[in-house]
């Protein structure tokens, strides 16, 4: 993190030099910092997922398919969980997962258990015979 820092201090001396041999050195430095990050960043990368494909050899040895099926998901690219914050009826953001899971169940009552409407609409039922030729196809 300190790296990143310093670029940041490197980029920020490039907008506020004065002379143009001050921000040719400056922007020098940049780069170099810059690969630098850069470098670190793929390093940290390459990591993270040598150290998945380890951890996907556990839940094979212990037969755990649902682990296994996360972590090659992770591995993969997808792992995108779209976890959205539960909201209350006022619209605040619900934190506790006991108040959340209340929630949900409140929601899904209020949306499954509806009363029946006053008047149904009338929908009358489509003809049993359509005009469809079902026999062999002919060449035309």
């Amino acid at each position: 993190m300190d790296k990143i820092q310093e670029r940041r201090k490197k980029k920020a001396a490039i907008n506020t030099s004065r002379t143009r041999a001050e921000e040719a050195k400056a922007q020098a430095e940049y780069t170099e910092l810059n690969k630098q990050v850069k470098r670190s960043i793929k390093t940290d990368n390459r990591k993270y997922v040598e150290d998945l494909a380890l951890t996907a050899e556990k839940p094979v040895r212990e037969e755990n398919m649902g682990q296994l099926y996360d972590t090659t998901n992770k591995l993969s690219g997808n792992h995108r969980k779209s976890e959205r914050p539960v909201k209350s009826k006022e619209s605040k953001v619900i934190t506790k997962i006991e108040e959340q899971r209340n929630r949900w169940v409140e929601h899904f009552k209020e949306l499954l258990n509806r009363p029946a409407p006053l008047n149904p609409p009338n929908i009358e039922a489509a003809p049993t015979e359509l005009p469809i030729n079902v026999g062999p196809p002919t060449i035309e």
